[in-house]
């Protein structure tokens, strides 16, 4: 698998490491050119171009024509809707991931072509609000720029689901416990499964049913 990455900072370090631990080829484009050889330094693995990535020629240079994805993740969003455009209509990439920072530019993104946008903004505010709701979340991940949310939320003593079955708790068609972590072992719940303290629910909702099934969980209001 051959990726370009766009952009700089901790998230492109991230992806890079993550990637290149997959086993990914990857080549990182960056417009500053002693950015790019502390870049290369400290990613040896990788391929680093210097130059601007929204350049034919610096697409080209990068390996954009025999690339799988490429990920725009630069502070500007323009920048990264035309990274997105040129490696799909001039290079034919496949994937085209763009950060945005300006949540209103989404569904522009969308509407012209690029296969995946993140607004950090919406995911950003989604998890401090769900954080603000209710501390007993662990683990709170949007998906699909925020569709749908992953919550993992640990069962305390006082909640009124303790005790019960799947089946007696009251959730909406909305949202679904896919799976419960007990004592290190992960176990598939059926409808006469007990909710026990110290459980850890795995739950998928749709961002209206949020905080209602929240809220039917722990017996709190907001």
């Amino acid at each position: 698998m051959r990726v370009i990455i766009v952009g700089g900072g901790k998230i492109v370090h991230f992806l890079t490491k993550s990637f290149v631990s997959k086993g990914y080829e990857v080549t990182i484009i960056h417009n500053d050119k002693e950015y790019c050889g502390k870049l290369a330094k400290k990613h040896p693995d990788t391929i680093v171009v210097w130059g601007d990535g929204a350049n034919p020629e610096v697409l080209e240079e990068a390996g954009a024509a025999y690339t799988h994805a490429i990920i725009a993740v630069t502070l500007n969003d323009p920048e990264n809707l035309v990274v997105c455009q040129v490696a799909q209509k001039l290079y034919q990439v496949p994937k085209t991931f763009a950060m945005v920072n300006d949540p209103r530019n989404v569904d522009v993104f969308k509407r012209l072509g690029v296969t995946t946008v993140i607004s950090t903004a919406q995911i950003i505010s989604s998890m401090i609000e769900q954080k603000v709701f209710l501390e007993d979340i662990v683990n709170l991940t949007p998906i699909e720029e925020g569709k749908v949310a992953l919550i993992e939320l640990e069962v305390q003593k006082d909640y009124p689901t303790m005790n019960k079955t799947l089946a007696e708790l009251d959730l909406t068609k909305d949202a679904v416990v896919g799976c419960i972590l007990r004592k290190g072992e992960a176990l598939i719940p059926r409808g006469d499964t007990m909710i026990m303290e110290a459980d850890r629910l795995i739950i998928l909702a749709l961002p209206r049913s949020q905080s209602y099934v929240l809220q039917a969980l722990s017996g709190r209001v907001e």
